[in-house]
């Protein structure tokens, strides 16, 4: 018996099996408690090796993502945004607009959870398998307007492109420079119905002119995003003005949201 244990680890560890190498004896005694025939225990001992690589994949996937922080969907106060549909949001959760290359864009006011559904969302398509990328539209731009000057731009661009989910938070918050505007044109040009993006923004469609200083790059850009796309518009104040609120930190006058 000692022999056949020996030999098992080396067996089980060039197999690439490392849950089941190390926790064959807890396991063999649980398929043994629960009576199973050696069918069952092989689909047993299967299911927890399936089991930890989902998880490392999981976790390799979430570090590759470079989310700025930890939000689920469960974690999501939808009692408090009546405006967004959460059947529409679990919807978004499958993946399936993902598949097809489509665009999700979550636009309203500061503080509303644009961000966190963004992560959240994000997480669900690590989850089904779905690489992943997260940057705000500043430290895009930065990227792509640094590596066009280095004459790295093809490269930045693959980088970009290579994602099956590419996040993009903030879209609005600042101008774009002309140059910039047509490096962002470029780079939706290369995703455009081959590989999926999720935008945040604070602006409204009709006012993305401003947001790209042209309104020609804009319309061409907007016609690519909401060809397949899935809008999602959030009315309501701040979540974080509204805990200041209840606290006495600030006044109610100062937490309507802008129209």
């Amino acid at each position: 018996m000692d022999t056949i244990a020996d030999t098992l680890s080396p067996m089980l560890s060039r197999l690439q099996l490392s849950a089941i190498r190390d926790q064959l004896d807890n396991l063999l005694d649980e398929a043994t408690r629960r009576d199973f025939t050696l069918r069952e225990s092989l689909a047993f001992l299967c299911e927890v090796e399936i089991a930890r690589r989902d998880q490392r994949r999981v976790a390799m996937g979430t570090s590759i993502a470079k989310f700025p922080y930890v939000r689920t969907l469960d974690g999501f106060d939808f009692d408090a945004q009546p405006s967004i549909d959460p059947k529409q949001v679990r919807e978004l959760a499958t993946g399936r607009w993902i598949a097809n290359g489509d665009t999700v864009l979550l636009q309203g006011p500061p503080g509303v959870g644009k961000t966190h559904l963004a992560v959240a969302l994000g997480r669900e398509a690590i989850a089904r398998g779905y690489a992943v990328l997260f940057t705000s539209a500043v430290n895009l731009v930065a990227a792509l307007s640094k590596a066009a000057l280095e004459n790295r731009l093809e490269e930045k661009l693959t980088h970009f492109t290579k994602p099956k989910l590419l996040i993009v938070d903030e879209l609005g918050y600042l101008p774009f420079e002309k140059d910039a505007a047509h490096l962002f044109f470029q780079l939706v040009s290369r995703r455009y119905e081959r590989c999926a993006m999720l935008l945040t923004t604070n602006r409204s469609i009709g006012e993305w002119g401003e947001i790209f200083g042209d309104t020609v790059i804009a319309t061409a850009i907007l016609d690519r995003l909401l060809h397949h796309s899935h809008v999602i518009t959030i009315r309501g104040e701040s979540f974080r003005l509204r805990e200041k609120r209840r606290s006495g930190l600030v006044k109610p006058a100062l937490v309507e949201s802008p129209n």
